[in-house]
């Protein structure tokens, strides 16, 4: 596999990943809840209850953690311009202009 083709799989990802941020953090949530449940599932000794309680709270760290990642993605592309050209044509047109 060359490299430009693995940079542009990348980029593809990197690309949705920024058009769907909510969708991303949502599926990031949901596999957070299911994974942390299946862990939790195999540790003896466990109430149902704290077994629940333990996977919300490992999910909504990771959920806080992709959020934060999120903003870091979305301040590099407005410091970077890429937004600003995307956005340019609706920021052009606005009735509102003085």
């Amino acid at each position: 596999m060359s490299d430009s083709n693995t940079k542009s799989k990348i980029d593809a990802a990197r690309e949705w990943i920024v058009d769907h941020k909510l969708r991303s953090v949502g599926c990031l949530w949901l596999s957070g809840i299911a994974g942390s449940i299946a862990y939790n599932w195999s540790q003896p000794g466990m109430k149902t209850s704290v077994r629940i309680i333990h996977a919300r709270l490992h999910a909504q760290a990771l959920t806080l953690a992709a959020l934060a990642g999120a903003a870091v993605v979305e301040y590099y592309d407005h410091k970077s311009g890429a937004k600003s050209e995307r956005y340019a044509k609706f920021l052009d047109s606005s009735p509102h202009k003085d």
